[in-house]
């Protein structure tokens, strides 16, 4: 009985993951429409949202089964609720407040599925479980791109990229940029199962290339590189200081030839010096976000649906419809403002002492996973959103690993 509870609970948590990258129902359930293209279909999003409902109710039952662990957790780290509760209480200034009191309680759901996942797998267990996750992800992508290429590739103005079972090529890109690294710590850690595992690797890189998605493919790079140069932390101080040191000389002359011939380098992966109009944007973000600077618009209370919501300035000023900031840190403080954008960076800065401490105390290439996924989250912010997004597969690691860095005595055990 009790290994059926853990095989239903494995598989509770396998199907959640997948649902949480945002595939394949929304692909779906849109008719495979793509951006640029005219429709007149109306998506149901009802059983998307009931099986996120679904999902929510089992974590919270989860959740208070695992009582001790559950209290013990929420002792230990408090930026994580703090934030997520400024988030619920901006519902009192919110510009849109049934928009916030809906995604916020969505919020709250999303992040105790990440708790979930902290108190019931070690960081060995979590990494195995989403090379499962993307494991699925990558073969529905590869069938979806080749038998069903009106849901699986873009249509309109990005035609022919691939976008696998989720809505965007950018999305399948994000996405299987996790998954390389995934697959390739853990390939690095596995004896029995490294040709599989270096496959689940390969694969990802081949969907990141077909997705046409140049910035996924630069993070993933960086990642890779990002990897070797953490395991330097595990070395000597007399070693690791003359090496730092040397990273840091490279990384700053290669910074200082980017910036000079950024035009160039642009040119190189598609875009150009604005990417894409953002350097438009963000001076138009910037200037609504001095109108409320100290708590923002209510969480999701200022990008809107239709052209009522404070968002139509913005649009009136670039041009165009942008559904969000394109940048992490600029969207929460629209949202919550400096409190929550400050309440962010110290719960991260804390996150990064507690990830290279776990990198100094441990051997294996599965703990470096948790400062190489800050890394990500870093880099994937400066030119989209993943901070603090409901219903987000980001949001749910980031809860998951924040919380798992507490439990660091156990899970160097496990790891």
């Amino acid at each position: 009985m009790k290994k059926k509870l853990v095989v239903a609970e494995n598989i509770f948590a396998t199907l959640s993951l997948l649902h949480y990258t945002s595939g394949p129902l929304s692909v779906i359930f849109t008719g495979g429409i793509s951006e640029g293209e005219l429709t007149t279909i109306q998506p149901d999003n009802t059983l998307i949202w009931f099986l996120f409902l679904l999902n929510y109710g089992i974590s919270f039952l989860l959740l208070i089964a695992r009582w001790k662990t559950t209290i013990y957790l929420l002792s230990k780290d408090k930026f994580i609720w703090v934030l997520v509760g400024v988030a619920l209480i901006s519902i009192s200034w919110s510009f849109s407040p049934e928009m916030t009191l809906r995604r916020g309680i969505a919020l709250l759901g999303t992040t105790a599925f990440g708790f979930y996942l902290a108190t019931r797998y070690s960081l060995k267990q979590l990494l195995y479980l989403l090379s499962w996750v993307f494991g699925i992800a990558i073969f529905l992508s590869f069938f979806f791109g080749m038998v069903l290429p009106q849901y699986g590739s873009m249509g309109g103005i990005h035609a022919g990229a691939w976008r696998g079972i989720y809505p965007h090529k950018n999305t399948l890109g994000g996405t299987m940029v996790l998954s390389a690294i995934v697959f390739f710590l853990l390939a690095m850690d596995s004896k029995n199962y490294r040709f599989i595992l270096g496959c689940g690797f390969l694969f990802s890189v081949v969907l990141v290339l077909l997705s046409t998605s140049k910035t996924s493919l630069t993070n993933l790079v960086f990642l890779v590189a990002a990897i070797h140069i953490y395991r330097t932390f595990r070395q000597r101080y007399e070693i690791m200081v003359p090496t730092l040191i040397a990273i840091t000389i490279v990384s700053g002359s290669f910074y200082i030839l980017l910036i000079s011939n950024l035009d160039n380098f642009m040119g190189l992966l598609g875009k150009n010096a604005t990417l894409t109009g953002r350097t438009d944007l963000w001076p138009a973000v910037v200037n609504k976000i001095q109108q409320r600077p100290w708590l923002g618009y209510g969480y999701s209370g200022f990008w809107s649906t239709d052209w009522t919501g404070e968002s139509v300035d913005v649009w009136y000023i670039i041009g165009w419809i942008s559904p969000n900031s394109h940048n992490g840190v600029l969207d929460l403080w629209l949202d919550l403002g400096l409190l929550g954008v400050l309440i962010f960076l110290i719960g991260f800065w804390k996150n990064l002492i507690n990830g290279l401490a776990w990198i100094r105390q441990s051997k294996t290439s599965v703990s470096i996973f948790p400062l190489v996924y800050f890394t990500y989250i870093v880099l994937a912010n400066l030119t989209e959103n993943t901070l603090l997004v409901q219903n987000s597969i980001f949001w749910v690691l980031y809860v998951t690993i924040s919380l798992l860095l507490i439990k660091l005595p156990v899970n160097l055990r496990n790891t």
